[in-house]
């Protein structure tokens, strides 16, 4: 029986030569948020991986929009020529597609890199004012955030189509929103984090009106030919927060927005939450929602072995698995997994000759000799 991990599939107008996805994992290495040689050496291994596509780490659309110091951004002409440039160095790595992750970090912001303890830092102490729906704190005894006004609602919708505009430019194939993990657009989605008395908070048809105009504006803005998904947390693992239910009435209406994937985590947008980890602990998520909507899904979450990966696909709990750690782990990773599953990667000629015997085939088109 062959490999349904292994088989393409289409995201709009975008083919994927197999369901593996190299998820987006923040390196926390750039400068005033370009990237450089840290980012060219990671990616061009993760390029080297024969994965179906390579999503980019969560990108800032605004400098105050990044996690901490060392966040990658795409709000600035040195940014965008500083990733284009390495972008040029990895493309000649491998020809997997390449989409990046646009985030704003809101209420979360300003932190400190998670090796250096993660907490939130002070603007008189290097950090930065923080925005947000509403001028509730992330965690107990940080600063809050200032809620974000009309003007500022306008400023962050147009900083997010001005850097998918960018993505375009520097020839970026795909462009997910990052619409989880606590940061500002979840924040809007989720009521432990917004309680406006505006149009955009109250129901959870209200909670959901910016992220909707923010994935409007920037599916406009690009190409028919670029597909541009959205990353969810599907539950805040909080009673009274964000639950799937809304979750999937929210990923109904981007459906109907032109939506190309959903890309199904969850939690983030508080630190009450309570998660049962496990392997594949959020795939029942993923798979809720898939059968709920019909939107091509990737799940993602202690996702680590090939027929775990395969069967998840097969038995149509998720049409795609994200992987994150796995990768850091295993950058070859996906060809381990060809071979395990019986199927074959295209893989660089330079190592054609570490083939093992025992996977003659796996590489597609091996065949070199030894002089």
């Amino acid at each position: 029986m062959s490999s349904i991990l292994f088989s393409p599939i289409e995201l709009g107008r975008l083919r994927l030569s197999n369901r593996i996805i190299v998820s987006p994992m923040c390196q926390y290495s750039a400068q005033q948020g370009s990237a450089g040689d840290w980012h060219r050496v990671h990616l061009g291994q993760m390029a080297q991986s024969a994965a179906g596509m390579l999503l980019l780490e969560a990108t800032a659309v605004e400098d105050i929009g990044r996690i901490t110091h060392g966040c990658l951004g795409l709000y600035s002409d040195a940014n965008e020529s500083a990733l284009g440039a390495v972008l040029e160095s990895v493309r000649a790595m491998g020809s997997l597609p390449i989409g990046v992750q646009l985030a704003h970090a809101g209420r979360k912001a300003s932190s400190a890199r998670p090796w250096e303890g993660g907490a939130l830092i002070a603007a008189d102490a290097g950090g930065w004012a923080t925005v947000a729906p509403s001028p509730l704190p992330h965690g107990d005894g940080e600063a809050a955030p200032a809620e974000l006004d009309a003007a500022g609602l306008t400023r962050i919708r147009q900083a997010f189509v001005r850097s998918a505009q960018r993505a375009v430019r520097i020839g970026l194939q795909s462009i997910e929103l990052h619409v989880a993990h606590g940061y500002l657009l979840h924040q809007f989605l989720s009521p432990l984090a917004n309680v406006r008395g505006d149009a955009y908070g109250g129901s959870a048809q209200a909670r959901m009106r910016y992220p909707l105009e923010v994935f409007d504006a920037v599916r406009q803005a690009v190409p028919d030919s670029v597909p541009v998904g959205v990353r969810v947390s599907a539950t805040d693992w909080v009673e009274g927060g964000l639950d799937l239910e809304q979750t999937i009435a929210f990923a109904l209406e981007l459906k109907s927005r032109g939506c190309a994937w959903i890309d199904v985590s969850s939690g983030g947008v508080s630190p009450r939450q309570r998660i049962a980890l496990g392997p594949g602990y959020q795939v029942h998520l993923a798979q809720a929602v898939r059968e709920s909507t019909g939107l091509p899904t990737m799940a993602v979450g202690l996702i680590t072995e090939p027929q775990q990966a395969e069967d998840i696909v097969r038995e149509g709990r998720a049409d795609m698995v994200a992987l994150a750690r796995a990768m850091l782990w295993d950058p070859r990773w996906p060809w381990h997994a060809a071979a395990a599953l019986g199927a074959s990667v295209e893989v660089p000629p330079q190592y054609w000759r570490s083939e093992p015997r025992d996977a003659r085939g796996v590489f597609a088109h091996a065949s070199v000799g030894q002089r």
